[in-house]
């Protein structure tokens, strides 16, 4: 045979195997064993195959058939379902996949930074919580996936049932807000849980859309001369001289026996990890669209709450709400949206009470909740391991709101209004199921200014709704502030137990 017939024959099997592969009918991972798909609404299931060729998608007793375009791409949606199971999904063309062990019931799509991406082993009682993780009807689908330049159509993962075996590995946040929605409605429950740590909210919102706010022209003039392509060399190179020291460092740490110094990071592998302006949308949202899910829960902010970067997270997190429920093409009404408000934390060098501000600030958009964690973070570490009162705390909120169940409250209380009496500046709060309370003793946490904009810490007084502020030093109050510390002393409290959210009545710029 000859070299040139050998070539051919290499060509020829190449151009088979392609048509086989394109042959295929193929599912994104989500569509995969132990998946949840959300009941009472269609339910959008889409792929690849061969242009041209009838694809027919089975689920329960329903059935929908679609025809690839030129592209390869189909999709189908299938009529409402109610809750139940277990269903199998059936999608067939020339090849046909078979999906087992399908529920219907309630999905949740869980994003964030490092305080969603914990999990229940790190969290608090692992011991226990793992003992009692008996749930096969809670399931969770782990993103794994990287950042992309552009939108990704599918994300690799997989779907894990609920066990002491596998809860290990679950988000804990967003597996203890499950666990309590569960148990409460009695249905199945999924988790899209697709987060990374270390990561900025701009990496998590579609460029353009960014892009186009004007607000946010300052920011991007800053964000990202960092990543400049012209500086990755420069990195490069003194990353690997970084590395050459820290190698021989720590080879004469081990000589000595002594404990080896901290390994360089990689500034370019940070960079891809953290997708920058919009990379993990395109790699770890954007696959996901447009999934059938009831909400989405968020926790992040930690990595904004530089003083360069705090100010503009009131323009972004109502950006990444909004911008997602257009691009899953769902009413506010429909698609209910919540995150996590920053715990306390010393922080140095950072301005966290301007993000959680933000995070107050947007609940102005429809359909919105937060979990206020001011009194269950940990002053020394960034990663607070009680996430059973984060999950609890959202699910109340989900309860109360989207199930419309009865719980003592939906949120800690809010303020809703102020007013100047005199001396004194009266502050009128939403959410103060069974009355506002100070808890541990004399009421704490609150400041109060006059027009020198000069704060003095106040004696706050408890009446029904309303807290009553003062302070000598201050006979003509201009302002006042709660909690607006990084890790503030604080004690105000709903009837429910649920703590008040920091915030101040000013808008006075704030010095980092």
């Amino acid at each position: 045979m000859t070299a040139k017939t050998v070539g051919r024959l290499i060509g020829l099997c190449a151009v088979l195997s392609t048509s086989a592969v394109l042959a295929d009918v193929k599912l994104p991972s989500v569509f995969s064993e132990h998946m949840v798909l959300q009941r009472d609404v269609p339910l959008p299931v889409w792929g690849t195959a061969s242009p041209g060729e009838e694809v027919t998608v089975t689920l329960g007793d329903q059935t929908q058939k679609a025809t690839p375009g030129a592209d390869g791409k189909w999709s189908v949606k299938l009529p409402a379902m109610t809750a139940g199971g277990p269903h199998t999904l059936a999608v067939k063309g020339k090849n046909t996949v078979t999906i087992p062990d399908v529920l219907i019931g309630e999905v949740w799509f869980a994003s964030g930074q490092s305080n969603m991406a914990l999990t229940v082993n790190r969290a608090d009682n692992f011991a226990k919580e793992q003992a009692a993780a008996k749930f096969p009807q809670l399931r969770m689908f782990t993103a794994t996936g990287p950042a992309a330049k552009e939108p990704q159509a599918d994300c690799p993962g997989s779907w894990a049932v609920c066990s002491p075996e596998t809860v290990g590995r679950f988000s804990a946040a967003a597996y203890f807000f499950a666990r309590e929605v569960h148990q409460t409605l009695n249905l199945p429950v999924g988790v899209i849980h697709s987060s990374v740590g270390g990561t900025p909210i701009e990496s998590w919102i579609p460029a353009q859309a960014q892009h186009e706010m004007p607000e946010l022209k300052g920011f991007f003039e800053s964000a990202e001369k960092p990543v400049a392509k012209g500086n990755d060399e420069a990195l490069k190179k003194r990353y690997e001289k970084q590395l050459e020291s820290w190698k021989k460092e720590a080879a004469d740490a081990k000589a000595a026996g002594q404990k080896a110094p901290k390994a360089p990071r990689n500034p370019l592998a940070t960079a891809a990890r953290k997708g920058n302006i919009g990379g993990l949308f395109n790699g770890k949202i954007a696959p996901f669209i447009p999934y059938a899910i009831r909400g989405a829960l968020w926790y992040q902010g930690e990595a904004n709450t530089v003083p360069a970067k705090a100010p503009y997270y009131q323009y972004q997190l109502p950006l990444l709400v909004s911008d997602w429920r257009k691009l899953w093409n769902q009413d506010p009404r429909d698609f209910p949206f919540a995150w996590v408000q920053l715990p306390n934390f010393k922080g140095a060098g950072r301005d966290i009470p301007l993000v959680r501000e933000a995070m107050l600030k947007t609940l102005r958009l429809p359909n919105t909740g937060m979990a206020i964690t001011i009194d269950i973070g940990n002053p020394d570490n960034i990663h607070p391991t009680d996430k059973q009162d984060v999950g609890h705390r959202l699910a109340l909120w989900a309860l109360g709101t989207v199930y419309h169940q009865q719980v003592p409250s939906t949120s800690g209380p809010l303020p809703a209004s102020h007013a100047v009496e005199g001396d004194r500046l009266t502050v009128t709060f939403s959410h103060a199921d069974n009355g506002l309370t100070a808890k541990g003793g004399e009421l704490k946490g609150f400041a109060i200014a006059g027009e020198d904009k000069h704060f003095y810490p106040a004696t706050a007084k408890i009446d029904g709704d309303k807290v009553l502020v003062s302070s000598p030093d201050v006979k003509h109050p201009a302002a006042a502030r709660y909690a607006w510390d990084n890790n503030p002393s604080c004690n105000l409290y709903n009837g429910a137990g649920l703590p008040a959210s920091p915030f101040r009545t000013d808008d006075w710029p704030v010095e980092p």
